[in-house]
């Protein structure tokens, strides 16, 4: 809350500085906002009297904006890819979608390794499924590293792979 905004009866006034002006009435620290040019922004609302700085206060949060930005900036997002893979995959195919997944794991994403449709007679052989998923880790093991085994769920199994280099 700033300037007009604020209601309690007393605040213990802040300077520019952080100084302390001491507890003085509500409207003597308005007055001595407003003879700096400045404004009277309540920082600690329920502070038994509340706290109040003297501060510009379009400066301020035009700084706090600034530093959100920068913290925006230097954040990383985790790029998540995704690779399907078949029950019945032939080694060429799983050679060629290995190597995909190593360009993505150089780059920094996450890749989440997925075989769909394990139903009906294939159900039984879900432990052949598994035994790709393992493959396929083979093959791109020096470049990732396993977040998350193989596992049936319904009639996906899936695998996470996470980059070596960023762990």
């Amino acid at each position: 809350m700033i300037n007009e905004q604020i209601t309690a009866r007393e605040v213990r006034l802040l300077g520019t500085e952080n100084e302390q002006l001491g507890i003085c009435s509500l409207s003597e620290a308005k007055n001595k906002a407003s003879e700096m040019g400045l404004d009277l922004v309540n920082i600690s609302p329920n502070a038994n009297p509340p706290v109040c700085k003297i501060m510009n206060y379009g400066k301020y949060k035009f700084e706090a904006q600034k530093k959100e930005k920068e913290a925006k900036k230097k954040q990383k997002a985790i790029d998540t890819k995704c690779m399907e893979l078949s029950m019945r995959i032939e080694e060429h195919d799983m050679l060629f979608k290995a190597k995909q997944v190593k360009k993505f794991l150089q780059s920094g994403a996450k890749v989440k390794v997925i075989i769909k449709g394990v139903r009906g007679r294939l159900a039984g052989f879900a432990h052949q499924g598994i035994e790709n998923m393992n493959r396929f880790f083979e093959m791109v093991q020096e470049e990732a590293v396993m977040d998350q085994k193989p596992t049936l769920a319904g009639t996906i199994i899936t695998m996470m792979l996470d980059p070596k280099n960023a762990k």
